[in-house]
């Protein structure tokens, strides 16, 4: 043991303890010694400079898209259906005998009702559910898959432009009331699909479930929206009558019969499909559904056909392989197993999994007089919407033509569309008045003009000056030669599909870059006003800001908001 004595020998004295002058700098010189540090988590300042996370949502009448801004991909999609509406505690989906139960048919029933988060006809909507539903699902967007405190969070929602104002004040307000945000910034499917897509104007043709939304975009603003009720919509419904009649079936020996009527002799006489069939006939939809692609072809729209009806070329050696394949595919027999009682597999031809599509979407065989406004094939629609635009914002978007959506998967559907559209063009051109008439008369004034130019005639012989040739002027090739070195060929005036993103990766795209919206609500003057808060372009005074002042100087900011393109 130690003693006492040894104990203090063994303690430092004053003189021998090492001092603090190493750590003093030169008086010469006075600097703060430099700290080293291994690696960045031990840095107590780099927390306060971390990056607001800003959190985008595509709300859609069936599905919603969350993620974080700057990445790719949402980081979930969830949909509105009936099994997400169940109280707490409701586990009877997970029975083994609950796929099996007996289903009734029911009556009155909607196509999709169960399915849906709204309808465009305000009417049948209960906008208090409409609430309640879009509460539950962003709430578990944000607790099991984002993982974020919702409360002093920037929101950037992407929303369709024909959003109704009711619905459009219900979805702010669930919103508002319930996750405390700060502000939200509206951002319009169309502009994005142009943005994600990396251009700056384009045709959007969006077939969504309700509707088919075609909409013009120029220097990312909207210009002309058109729309239609060929959306998906009817086309699972066309696939569940279709699976119904070979579902009746009885026994393997047995075909289907087809009607010798017209479409439009059985347009009204068509059953009514059953609801059990409704997620049988998503699937069989999104799985199989397919479009034939028919090469471009003289159109019968002159004579008032629709241009889905190409008729068929005579067969040569070189559309030989093309016309076995055709014949092929008629024979091709699909073994599809049904979900419900008895659960029969179903032998439905792969040539028919198609008709639903060409029915629903192109209106194969149909007259285009007899459709209504609301109900125009989608070929029609697009030559339309182009037709309306003025000729230098067409030749930009015809370039760019933007085919999103759900029923975009369809495979054979987007080129089947370009093509219907390059023979529309190719027969009418973008003549306005079309028609018999309208088609004699033209073929009148090109016999007309070139028998006069077949004359050779000279203007002192009494010919027309405007038929000559003009004059080629040197100094005016070589300006527009050297302005084609200087500028940057684009595409334009052709007919040409482009592939997007999607609205989503668009949103996320745009809010990374920081840019401030044209649709920006703030809460506290939403929950004061709602919508009546909002003002017209023209009242909307944007002050001239001062970056010497800083950013808390109020200066550079809005005066008020706008609804934008929901306006």
């Amino acid at each position: 043991m130690a003693t006492t004595a040894g104990y203090f020998d063994r303690k430092p004295t004053a003189t021998s303890r090492p001092g603090l002058s190493h750590l003093q700098g030169d008086p010469a010189s006075p600097h703060t010694p430099q700290r080293t540090f291994s690696s960045a988590f031990s840095s107590p300042a780099l927390s306060y400079r971390a990056e607001e996370e800003v959190v985008v949502l595509e709300l859609g009448a069936r599905h919603l898209s969350a993620g974080i801004v700057g990445e790719s991909n949402p980081r979930c999609r969830l949909d509105f259906g009936p099994e997400r509406n169940r109280r707490v505690g409701d586990y009877r989906q997970y029975l083994p005998e609950y796929q099996d139960r007996p289903r009734k048919k029911r009556r009155n029933y909607k196509w999709g009702e169960d399915h849906e988060l709204w309808r465009m006809n305000l009417r049948e909507v209960n906008l208090g559910l409409v609430e309640d539903k879009v509460e539950r699902v962003v709430r578990e967007a944000y607790t099991k898959y984002l993982l974020l405190d919702s409360k002093n969070k920037r929101l950037v929602l992407v929303l369709p432009s024909l959003v109704p104002h009711r619905l459009l004040s219900s979805i702010l307000s669930s919103i508002f009331s319930n996750f405390q945000t700060l502000s939200i910034t509206l951002f319009s499917s169309p502009v994005l699909n142009v943005a994600a897509a990396g251009c700056r104007a384009g045709l959007v043709v969006d077939i969504g479930w309700e509707e088919a939304v075609i909409t013009s975009v120029y220097e990312l603003r909207d210009v002309r929206t058109q729309w239609t009720t060929r959306a998906m919509k009817v086309v699972t419904q066309q696939m569940a009558i279709l699976l119904q009649e070979y579902a009746k079936l009885e026994g393997p020996g047995q075909q289907r019969r087809d009607s010798p009527q017209t479409q439009e002799d059985t347009a009204y006489d068509q059953p009514s499909p059953d609801s059990r069939y409704f997620e049988f006939s998503e699937e069989v939809t999104s799985r199989i559904a397919w479009c034939p692609v028919k090469g471009q072809g003289p159109s019968e729209s002159e004579q008032g056909t629709n241009s889905a009806h190409i008729p068929e070329q005579p067969v040569t050696a070189e559309g030989g392989a093309s016309e076995a394949h055709k014949q092929t595919q008629d024979h091709t027999t699909v073994s599809i197993p049904s979900p419900l009682p008895p659960h029969r597999t179903l032998q439905i031809p792969f040539a028919k999994l198609a008709e639903p599509v060409e029915d629903g979407l192109l209106a194969k065989g149909s007259n285009l007089h007899t459709h209504d406004d609301h109900e125009q094939p989608l070929p029609q629609l697009i030559y339309k919407t182009l037709l309306s635009l003025p000729p230098d914002v067409r030749s930009q978007c015809m370039a760019r033509i933007i085919i999103t959506g759900g029923g975009s998967n369809i495979a054979g559907l987007k080129t089947r569309l370009l093509n219907e559209l390059k023979t529309i063009v190719k027969t009418r051109g973008w003549d306005p008045v079309y028609g018999k008439v309208a088609g004699e008369a033209k073929q009148h004034r090109e016999a007309v003009r070139n028998s006069r130019l077949s004359t050779n005639a000279t203007p002192s012989e009494g010919a027309d000056t405007h038929l000559q040739p003009q004059v080629e002027d040197e100094i005016t090739e070589k300006l527009q030669k050297e302005k084609l070195k200087s500028s940057k060929a684009t595409a334009a005036g052709e007919i040409r599909g482009v592939e997007t993103l999607g609205p989503w990766a668009g949103g996320s795209l745009v809010a990374s870059l920081k840019v401030k919206g044209v649709v920006e609500i703030d809460r506290d003057s939403f929950l004061t006003n709602g919508l009546a808060g909002a003002k017209k372009e023209s009242e909307v005074v944007h002050a001239a800001q001062r970056m010497s002042l800083g950013a808390r100087s109020g200066l550079g900011e809005k005066t008020g908001w706008t609804l934008g393109a929901w306006a």
